[in-house]
C-alpha cells in the first residue's frame, strides 16, 4: 500500500491524446495558476445571472437574448487570452468578440429546447474565439478555423464541454447551498458568489480545448473508438 502511495504521478498526455478528464484537470490547474484573472472571468456571468433573476419574468427572455451574447462573449474572449497567455491587440480582440457573438447569439434560443443543443452549437463554433486570439485571424477565417477544429474530433469537443458544464453545475449547486445555509447569505448573494467562482471553469475549458483540437488537426482524424 505504501509503495503505491509513493509512486510518481504519470506525466500528462500530450494535447492530441488528452482525454476529457485530463482536460477538466488542466482547466482546474489553469484556474489555480491564474486565480485572480480567472476569477474575474466570472464577474459578468454572475452579474448576468443576478440581473436575469431580478428582472420581471416578461422581459427575461428578451434581456437574455441581448445580454447572454454580449456578456458571455466578453468573458470567453478574456478566458481565451488567459489560456493563451496573450494580450492581443485591439483588432484581434474585436475579431474574437465578433466570433463570440456568433457562438452565443443562438444559445438563449437553443437552451429553450434543451441544454445539449446549446452545448453542441458551442462545441462546433466556440473554438473560433481562441483561434482568433492565438492565430490572429480575420473574422471569416477564424470562424472557418473554429469549425475545422471542432470537426477534427467533435466527440472530444462536445464531450469535454458537456463534462465541464456538468461539473460546473454540480459544484455551483453545492456551493450555492453551502453559502446560503452556512453563511446565512441572501439568495441573490449566494447565487452571485457561486456563479462568480464556478462559471470560469466552462469558459477556460472551452479556451483550453483549442489546444487539444489544434493538435488533433495536425495529426489527422482520430482512430475509431478513440477518446
Amino acid at each position: 500500500m505504501s509503495s503505491r502511495a509513493h509512486q510518481p504521478v504519470p506525466p500528462a498526455l500530450p494535447p492530441a491524446e488528452r482525454t476529457v478528464g485530463q482536460l477538466v484537470a488542466e482547466t482546474i490547474k489553469l484556474y489555480g495558476d491564474r486565480f485572480w484573472s480567472s476569477l474575474a472571468v466570472g464577474v459578468l456571468p454572475a452579474m448576468l445571472t443576478i440581473g436575469l433573476a431580478l428582472a420581471p419574468r416578461s422581459v427575461r427572455f428578451p434581456l437574455s437574448a441581448v445580454l447572454v451574447p454580449a456578456l458571455l462573449g466578453v468573458s470567453l474572449v478574456a478566458a481565451a487570452c488567459i489560456a493563451a497567455d496573450k494580450r492581443p491587440r485591439l483588432p484581434v480582440l474585436a475579431v474574437a468578440f465578433g466570433c463570440a457573438l456568433v457562438a452565443f447569439v443562438p444559445v438563449p434560443f437553443l437552451i429553450l429546447l434543451f441544454v445539449l443543443p446549446a452545448l453542441a452549437w458551442l462545441a462546433f463554433v466556440g473554438l473560433a474565439v481562441p483561434a482568433a486570439v492565438v492565430e490572429e485571424l480575420g473574422f471569416r477565417d477564424a470562424l472557418a478555423r473554429g469549425t475545422q477544429l471542432a470537426r477534427a474530433d467533435y466527440v472530444h469537443a462536445l464531450g469535454s464541454l458537456a463534462t465541464l458544464a456538468i461539473v460546473a453545475f454540480l459544484t455551483q449547486s453545492v456551493l450555492f447551498f453551502v453559502l446560503r445555509g452556512v453563511g446565512g447569505a441572501a439568495l441573490w448573494a449566494a447565487s452571485f458568489l457561486a456563479e462568480l467562482v464556478i462559471s470560469p471553469l466552462v469558459l477556460l475549458g472551452l479556451a483550453l480545448l483549442y489546444t487539444d483540437q489544434a493538435a488533433r488537426v495536425r495529426l489527422g482524424p482520430p482512430e475509431p473508438g478513440g477518446a
